[in-house]
């Protein structure tokens, strides 16, 4: 078979309804200043789909630093990857201040998020190796975890009796292969919103070997009295040997970091391939992250209005009769029952007629017959915005259980 026959036949679970979905549920344009109100295809909605957490998009420090680091370097410097050519003082204050900012010992810049957690895994563990793994870790991880070519077993979410089963079974595996045990799970679970059961896994290192890798994407910025993330919530940041983190959340950017012991960051920057085969960060990247940085390690001013919107978010929607699963994070996840067709109609509706935005997601992401719309309250919403959108979805529940989403097709807009 010719192989773009065999992908046009197959276009995947989401691309299948590229058709129907494209530049609506799927692929839309939000314009205009980042902030709770965008424009979606010409008219004003409310937005609670951008992980803006701490407000910084526009923070007036933040846009100045931001047009001052591109009018001084342009986007082409430093050229080169950081070990031949790219290296630069300001990357490495950045990472000072990273290390500084989660207590440990050193830190290395990431260009992307994704690609640096695929990376990660691959430089820290070889086929001797055994990887442990939350069963809903994000896409990059289980990525990762793909192309480990050792042993790997998963335990179901949080489920520490399971995983101190999965670890009984790596020990006995690298008593054979001579390799070591990585565990990886992560602070706050972006879809869900519950934290990642990070003091149940560090107790477990009394009985077991194993090294502690937590993607804290969600949770640096947002988690903990000095938003350093879901260890220093939980008080257990100690117990992390390799923390990542990502710009593409609090600090309103791109990029990423990975922070640990200094001999572990050194391996890393030596070995991690997506960095060293890689441009490094474009400099006013790293200019408004450091300005960013400074603003989170200033005060909790930011993350107090993130929370104090969260809070009310939660509260009235729990009190008006939602699901909001287990969330212990500013992530919002509201949990329907609907097929697809439903799903969109009810998204339409919220749209056009409610002039609300929030990402709603379905099956395969989430079990059949199940909706979650998840909104991500930031330091920028007010409450009039949040007591709207409770009031809003309440009419739409009602709509819901009256049938007036029912359909076997996706929405036609």
């Amino acid at each position: 078979m010719d192989l773009f026959e065999k992908l046009r036949n197959n276009r995947g679970p989401l691309g299948k309804h590229a058709k129907d979905a494209h530049g609506y549920f799927t692929f839309p344009k939000l314009e205009g200043e980042i902030a709770s109100k965008m424009m979606f295809r010409g008219k004003e909605v409310l937005t609670w789909s951008i992980n803006n957490y701490l407000g910084l998009s526009n923070h007036p420090e933040v846009r100045e630093v931001d047009a001052q680091a591109s009018k001084d370097w342009g986007l082409g410097y430093p050229m080169g990857s950081r070990m031949m050519s790219g290296n630069s003082d300001s990357h490495e204050e950045l990472e000072r201040g990273l290390s500084d900012y989660v207590q440990k010992e050193d830190t290395i810049l990431l260009n992307f998020g994704y690609q640096g957690m695929l990376s990660a895994i691959d430089a820290l563990v070889d086929r001797h190796d055994v990887i442990v793994y939350d069963s809903e870790c994000h896409a990059c991880i289980l990525d990762g975890v793909r192309l480990h070519q050792g042993k790997r077993f998963v335990f179901p979410h949080n489920n520490i009796e399971n995983l101190e089963k999965q670890l009984v079974r790596a020990e006995k595996m690298i008593e054979q292969t001579g390799g070591g045990i990585l565990v990886i799970t992560e602070g706050v679970f972006g879809m869900s919103g519950d934290l990642g059961d990070l003091k149940g896994i560090a107790e477990l290192k009394k009985k077991f070997n194993f090294r502690l890798f937590v993607d804290d994407a969600h949770g640096i910025g947002t988690m903990g009295a000095e938003g350093r993330g879901a260890g220093e919530e939980l008080d257990c940041q100690d117990e992390i040997d390799v923390y990542f983190g990502t710009f593409a959340k609090s600090f309103a950017s791109i990029g990423a970091f990975i922070s640990s012991t200094e001999d572990i960051v050194e391996y890393l920057r030596y070995n991690m391939r997506s960095q060293i085969f890689a441009k490094s960060l474009p400099m006013p990247l790293v200019i408004g992250a450091i300005k960013r940085l400074e603003i989170m390690r200033r005060g909790t001013e930011q993350k107090d209005k993130l929370w104090a919107i969260a809070n009310v978010l939660q509260a009235g929607l729990k009190n008006a009769g939602f699901e909001l699963g287990n969330t212990q994070s500013a992530v919002t996840p509201v949990y329907l029952s609907g097929g697809v067709g439903e799903a969109t109609n009810l998204t339409f509706d919220l749209r056009e007629n409610y002039s609300i935005f929030c990402s709603i997601v379905t099956y395969p992401v989430v079990p059949k017959g199940v909706i979650l719309l998840r909104l991500i309250p930031t330091a920028v919403h007010t409450i009039e915005e949040v007591e709207y959108t409770i009031k809003s979805f309440s009419e739409i529940k009602v709509k819901l259980a009256k049938g007036e989403y029912i359909s076997e097709e996706i929405a036609n807009v």
